[in-house]
């Protein structure tokens, strides 16, 4: 059962992120990953994925993969169209990941809020440095 709050409309079809980082997750170079939806243009919303790898794989070819697999088990609707490699994830100190921190990355904003409080505040700057250079 994925979330139910965490629902992206991608072109008129409803996507569970859970869903999706479960099959990312089976991805023998991801370590983790956290997915979130981002607003896009033309469709509404897309999936941008924040992944843990192992670093054996370029991004556009960990990109290719995941796509290829999501494709097979969710249907060619869903698939990743931004994909950051990252060091970390922001958590909470039970290890939650503060998705909103990404959300709020991958549509461009710099204001987060009060971070102190989360297990790694160091990794949302390693996150940002990331982002920008996509």
């Amino acid at each position: 059962m994925g979330r139910i709050d965490d629902v992206v409309n991608v072109s008129g079809h409803r996507i569970g992120t859970a869903e999706v980082e479960d099959v990312i997750d089976e991805n023998v170079h991801v370590k983790e990953a956290a997915v979130i939806g981002a607003q896009h243009v033309i469709k509404g919303q897309c999936l941008v994925a924040f992944v843990i790898s192992d670093n054996k794989l370029s991004r556009d070819d960990l990109l290719k993969e995941i796509n290829t697999s999501l494709a097979f088990e969710m249907g060619a609707i869903c698939k990743v169209d931004r994909l950051y490699q990252v060091p970390g994830l922001p958590k909470t100190r039970s290890g939650k990941i503060m998705r909103r921190i990404l959300r709020k990355i991958a549509d461009g904003e710099s204001n987060f809020g009060d971070i102190s409080t989360l297990l790694n505040p160091e990794v949302v700057e390693q996150i940002l440095n990331e982002s920008k250079r996509y």
